[in-house]
């Protein structure tokens, strides 16, 4: 197989290659032309591309103008092989290249021969402070071939946001898009929403963002309602507790579990009969967490206290996930656990996975340096291959072969003597760790020892850049938790940027103005011009400084990257790994192991583990890698086969969301377009009554047996009917002329709602209405699907699918909820009356229950369901509103 890998991988490279060779044909001809005829490329290819061309025809041309205008711009030329990436990445493909090859740089061509079709590109990086320095650093380069370029960041407002997103180009977070999106299909006004259709995504840092985060949905929620005293209750019960006796745990599964002994001590607890009664569901699932708060979840592994509150330690990158909770009360167990504060459980608003947001772009593609262990999900999920794409030096790296331990205390010892040796000759030593808790027990080995280092987890995240910057200088040894340091090059010999960062603090620049100074934002500020050219001054001089030590850290054999333990996943591994070797720098990279390790423990083969017993090894005597390296990644591919698992589990229960979540967001968008709905709500009207005399006249009965006063009130209650009014009760009547009746009644009565308050102020009010019902009833499904799927999995004991069963009664729940739309929009549309009030106009409507959008307001003033203002009418800032509000026009519908 891996023969016929490499087969395939030559072959797909010559392809890229033919492409490559046609744009540097184009090379010499573009040199030739000057800025304004480079510049004039862009409209004529927007020409071409309304004339019938494809983006596909325009490749070469627009690669080879995008290469020149950045030679122009930006003093860099893409190598052939960021070409290759670039090709790949419009190809709506994954580029796997490694660390230091100017990803950043590659994503430049797709995106300028994607803008052209002015739909608008995204390109989604982890973090503000990367989305941020990318639009800035490329948007000279942008700006210079006539597009326009925005930046989607925390704390924007909504015109921000929106403009933002109408550029050409727009940088951005994945939260922050997906959050736009969620936020979109709340609002009530069409002007209020920020995106435009999602055209094209290039994903930085791809396996991070749609693997790693994709196992977590985005949620906006709003202040639940449930008590917290159950939780603590929950804890104070497991806490009495004994293992094996009481409960079991599997790491393995991760899971724990009850006995019947724990069983019968939580029923006499809490005083009930059968704690897996219907009745008693919710106290059995605080039970659980609790029990999986304090036998599962570790503190400095899996979450860290933080100012009074629990803070998730991201597993694959160290990472503190502020803002972050465990969804379906764990956070609160784990609170009640580490005994602080139990926030209130949150109620789920809008929700939607990374997979089903990314799969709406027409076209995605993505970047990373570590994919291709991954492929077969990015191809099952989001139909994505992954190209490696050759470095544009040889790498000189050395992989030394894993060294095995029989005991962790072994293992630890052996990696502090090869810190000791290597540090001794100068060379540069990044220790990786899995966790904080390991970070901090080398740190104290080392300091024992006397060997000043650098200690990087998600306790002091914020020195993150600075201490991943610093890692290649001369004798500097640093232990860092899972931090790939994504964004910051390690430079041999020390990074000049942030030796002049130092300096400039030093000369008391704020830390403001050195972020003005190193940005590449265009400004006629004197001050900001003043600080750009000192701080262009200081990193020349650094750079000089540092020239000699680069030498020496090249001599001592460049970076070694020494890692404590295997992760689950080869990527993480692949991602510590790739910290050295950059840019064709020598270095190595090793892997200590013990069989203690979680993964060689839980995971690891048990003859293995028996031959090493067998052989009575010391603690301190390796044992060849040979003989254990296919086991250890064996025991790697089940953890990522069972990871993939459980993503893949999150996404069928998701994709049954998705579809429901599609035809109401359908719905919505539709009303907020502005269409007219009278004639839906009318065939709400009809549908509704019919179920109403289809549930009250049985098959083949007569008038005489019929339920009059039954059908009378059912028929008052939606048709907001005063109680002295009664239809028909005639002898022989059949049922379609009873109905025929009440519609026409209906019909009359909504036609003389519209002549009394006109009909565009009638349209808004349904309008309004509907989408006020609509808000209110998804989100209520929202939290019953939520509940549905926390028991479904149960369905699997009586051999019944759980996704089959969640999917079937799902759809029936979303009937019903659109049922539930239909009856309440019609009461509602029929309730409401115009009532004088103060000599204003007021609209006084039934009630609609939304209270968790603060919305149940009996009165409500015309001016919020206004008649919208014409755009040709041309109407003065200060004059009066033409809606009849009586506020000025720039206070009201000009806002």
């Amino acid at each position: 197989m891996g023969f016929l890998e490499n087969v395939f991988a030559k072959k797909e490279i010559g392809k890229l290659q033919k492409i490559v060779n046609s744009i540097n044909s184009l090379e010499d001809s573009m040199i030739k032309l000057s800025d304004k005829e480079l510049v004039g490329k862009t409209d004529e290819f927007k020409k071409r591309l309304s004339e019938g061309q494809t983006l596909d025809d325009l490749l070469p041309e627009a690669f080879a103008v995008c290469r020149e205008a950045s030679k122009r711009v930006l003093n860099m030329r893409h190598f052939d092989v960021q070409l290759m990436g670039g090709i790949v990445l419009h190809q709506g493909r994954i580029a796997e290249m490694k660390t230091g090859e100017g990803k950043t740089l590659v994503a430049t061509l797709p995106v300028y021969l994607n803008a052209l079709t002015g739909k608008g590109v995204h390109v989604i990086t982890v973090n503000d402070y990367l989305a941020t320095r990318d639009m800035e650093w490329m948007s000279r380069l942008y700006n210079f071939l006539g597009l326009t370029t925005g930046v989607i960041v925390h704390d924007l407002k909504d015109e921000e946001r929106r403009q933002n997103y109408l550029a050409d180009i727009t940088y951005g977070t994945n939260n922050e898009f997906g959050f736009d999106y969620l936020r979109d299909n709340m609002v009530t006004y069409k002007e209020k929403m920020v995106q435009r259709p999602l055209n094209y995504a290039i994903v930085d840092e791809v396996d991070s963002i749609l693997i790693d985060e994709a196992r977590t949905p985005l949620i906006i929620s709003g202040q639940g309602d449930k008590s917290t005293t159950l939780y603590t209750q929950a804890d104070t019960f497991i806490k009495t507790l004994k293992e094996e006796v009481d409960y079991t745990v599997d790491e393995k599964e991760n899971a724990s579990v009850l006995t019947d002994e724990g069983l019968e001590k939580a029923q006499k607890f809490f005083g009930v009969e059968n704690m897996t009664d219907l009745e008693n569901m919710e106290l059995y699932h605080n039970v659980n967490q609790a029990l999986r708060a304090n036998t599962l979840m570790k503190l400095d592994v899996d979450y860290v206290v933080k100012d009074g509150e629990i803070v998730i330690v991201d597993e694959f990158t160290g990472r503190l996930m502020f803002g972050r909770r465990y969804s379906e009360g764990l956070h609160q167990a784990i609170e009640a656990k580490e005994g602080l504060e139990v926030q209130r459980e949150s109620k789920t608003l809008a929700t939607i996975t990374f997979q089903n947001y990314f799969r709406m772009y027409n076209k995605i593609s993505g970047m990373t340096g570590t994919a291709k262990t991954e492929e077969e999900e990015f191809r099952a999920i989001y139909k994505m291959d992954v190209v490696q794409i050759p470095t544009n030096r040889p790498i000189q790296r050395k992989d030394l072969n894993d060294v095995v331990y029989k005991t962790e205390e072994g293992k630890f010892v052996a990696v502090v003597n090869e810190i000791k040796e290597r540090h001794a000759t100068g060379q540069p030593v990044l220790v990786g760790t899995i966790s904080i808790e390991n970070s901090e027990k080398l740190s104290d080995i080392l300091r024992r020892q006397g060997i000043k280092h650098e200690v990087l987890n998600a306790k002091n995240h914020k020195k993150e850049a600075e201490i991943v910057a610093q890692a290649g200088r001369f004798g500097q040894v640093t232990i860092a938790t899972n931090m790939a340091g994504r964004g910051t090059d390690i430079i041999l010999g020390g990074n000049p940027d942030f030796l002049a960062d130092k300096e400039m603090a030093k000369l008391e620049y704020t830390p403001e103005m050195i972020n003005n100074a190193k940005s590449f934002a265009q400004t006629d500020d004197p001050e900001i011009l003043d600080a750009r050219k000192k701080y262009q001054e200081i990193l020349a001089q650094k750079k000089e400084e540092l020239k000699d030590e680069n030498q020496k850290v090249l001599d001592a054999g460049g970076l070694c990257i020494l890692g404590t333990e295997r992760h689950e996943s080869r990527r993480i591994d692949n991602q510590l790994r790739g910290r050295a070797g950059r840019q064709g720098d020598p270095g190595a990279s090793k892997f200590y192991i013990s069989l203690e390790d979680d993964l060689m423990r839980l995971f690891g083969s048990e003859r293995m583990q028996a031959m090493v017993e067998k052989l009575g090894m010391d603690d301190s005597v390796p044992i060849e890698a040979g003989m254990l390296s296919k086991s250890i990644e064996s025991a790697q591919k089940k953890v990522e086969g069972k990871n993939f698992s459980i993503r893949k589990s999150v996404l069928e229960y998701d994709d049954v969301m998705n579809k429901q979540r599609e035809i109401i967001y359908g719905e919505r968008r539709r009303v907020l377009e502005g269409e007219n709905i009278r004639d839906e709500i009318i065939h709400m009207t009809e549908t509704q009554i019919k179920k109403i005399l289809d549930n009250n006249i049985g098959e083949g009965q007569s008038s005489e047996e019929w339920n009059f006063e039954e059908i009378n009130d059912r028929i008052k209650r939606l048709l907001k009917l005063e109680d002295y009014y009664v239809f028909a009760s005639e002898k022989d009547m059949e049922k379609e002329d009873l109905y025929n009746i009440i519609i026409k009644y209906a019909k009359e009565k909504y036609h003389a709602k519209e002549e009394k308050i006109g009909d565009e102020t009638m349209r808004e009010i349904e309008r309004m209405i509907m989408l006020q019902v609509v808000d209110a009833k998804w989100m209520d499904h929202i939290d019953a699907m939520d509940q549905l799927r926390k028991g479904i999995g149960l369905r699997a004991i009586g051999q019944e699918n759980p996704v089959r069963a969640y999917q079937i009664e799902g759809f029936d729940m979303f009937d019903a909820m659109v049922d539930s739309i239909q009856e309440d929009t019609v009461t509602y549309v029929y309730g409401f009356e115009i009532r004088p009030m103060d000599g204003n106009q007021i609209v006084r409507k039934s009630v609609v229950d939304t209270d968790h959008l603060k919305s149940n307001v009996t009165d409500v003033d015309v001016e919020k369901v206004k008649t919208p203002i014409k755009k040709d009418e041309k109407v003065g800032r200060n004059d009066p509103c033409p809606c009849g509000s009586g506020k000025k026009y720039k206070n009201c519908c000009g806002r």
